[in-house]
């Protein structure tokens, strides 16, 4: 399969990365990052991290939640280093994986409320519900403990459902915070 391709260092490896993983990948990138570029370019750099670390892959059982906490860390930092830039809100095309909402003026609602929590709770979220990776593989991909990854999810819960419940938004910054 890939990973014995990635540990001889085939390139054509990469093909095989991309066409397996490449859409999970930039999906999960963009739900952190909420730009189609910047989440292509998470993909390519996850690919190329795998082309290189394939050595130390020990796991062949959680390659997929060890390329996830890549691309999760990948994203973070390009985040991280893009703090200042003003983005356009642009909605989505729709992904081929995991579903966010039955309609899509739901979709959106959904999709706006992820994009306001903070981005390792917005990690914690896409990584848990929409990569469907289990409580403890999030808190290895994002290196919390179990129980710091199930308060976030909490967390992050409760602010969606405030969201959702208010298509205009919390007025009050006690709303916001709740």
């Amino acid at each position: 399969m890939t990973i014995a391709a990635l540990r001889r260092r085939r390139p054509e490896a990469l093909e095989d990365l991309l066409a397996t993983y490449g859409r999970e990948i930039q999906a999960v990138a963009y739900l952190i990052l909420r730009d189609r570029a910047d989440a292509e370019d998470v993909v390519v750099e996850t690919l190329l991290t795998a082309f290189e670390k394939a050595g130390s892959i020990r796991d062949e059982q959680s390659f997929r939640a060890w390329l996830l906490k890549v691309a999760t860390n990948h994203a973070l930092g390009l985040r991280r280093g893009n703090a200042r830039v003003v983005r356009l809100h642009v909605v989505p095309e729709r992904s081929g994986g995991g579903d966010l909402g039955r309609s899509a003026t739901e979709r959106v609602a959904l999709l706006d409320g992820i994009a306001e929590l903070p981005a390792q709770m917005r990690a914690a979220v896409v990584l848990r519900y929409y990569a469907d990776l289990s409580v403890d593989e999030v808190a290895a991909a994002l290196g919390k403990s179990r129980n710091t990854v199930k308060a976030q999810l909490q967390t992050a819960l409760d602010r969606l459902r405030i969201s959702l419940a208010d298509p205009t938004g919390p007025t009050t910054p006690e709303a916001r915070h709740a």
